[in-house]
């Protein structure tokens, strides 16, 4: 096995580990903050039913942000149901033999790399176009767009420009589950694929890409709007109550 299996071996494996363990740590943190006031955006549902349908509206259609913007939304949504498509499709990598939904989307994929560049382009391009984004905007806004850029254009060429030997990565990425491990093909493109992929793996905890997890735990979004019904009051507080009983 060569020194550049090995290396990226160990730089998936770290990856993988750190993007988890931060991931679940983050949810952690994010399910034990406190909620002391019932802040819903109004209008607001008003059962726990009610929230799900909205939360789900929210997660699927961006239902706020098209409120609010409707072309950071239009470049908002072509990025992610790009990249969702894009991401769905790459789970023919991990399985053997392929369910058949994932064959059946994997014509969809290719060219859903097209809405996901696009919708990518027009949120950077936002980014030094609008004079007050561009005054908010971090260098750690332009590099997590950056990153996201990169990786679905060097995608885009293993598929469109210079083919890399599926067959071997099939087996690289699917030894990486089993500990049976495979060389990696030395193709430049797909190195610099899986590396991008892999720092955006490493970062993704400490990065504000955590909107992602974050949504569900909203205040603002995930709240039942009940205070006439019902007195809200933080789990921390009920203890208070409790002890001064």
């Amino acid at each position: 096995m060569t020194t550049l299996t090995v290396f990226y071996i160990g730089l998936f494996y770290i990856a993988a580990i750190i993007f988890f363990g931060g991931l679940a740590y983050r949810i952690y943190e994010y399910s034990r903050t406190p909620a002391p006031l019932n802040i819903p955006t109004t209008p607001a549902p008003t059962t726990a039913g009610g929230v799900v349908v909205r939360m789900a509206r929210e997660v699927v259609l961006f239902e706020s942000l098209f409120k609010s913007n409707k072309w950071i939304w239009v470049f908002g949504w072509l990025f992610h149901v790009g990249m969702a498509v894009v991401l769905l499709r790459h789970f023919r990598y991990f399985q053997e033999p392929v369910w058949f939904w994932v064959e059946f989307i994997q014509p969809y994929g290719k060219y859903a790399s097209f809405a996901m560049v696009a919708g990518l382009a027009g949120l950077w391009a936002r980014r030094f176009m609008v004079d007050r984004v561009r005054y908010i905007s971090t260098p750690s806004d332009h590099l997590m767009l950056a990153l996201l850029l990169g990786i679905a254009l060097s995608g885009m060429m293993m598929t469109f420009v210079a083919h890399t030997d599926i067959v071997a990565l099939k087996a690289f990425a699917l030894g990486l589950l089993t500990f049976d491990w495979h060389p990696l093909p030395a193709d430049p493109v797909l190195l610099a694929h899986l590396t991008l992929v892999a720092v955006l793996m490493i970062i993704f905890p400490v990065s504000k890409l955590l909107h992602a997890p974050g949504i569900f735990f909203s205040p603002s979004r995930n709240q039942v709007d009940n205070p006439r019904d019902r007195r809200h009051i933080a789990p921390w507080a009920q203890a208070l109550e409790r002890d001064n009983a």
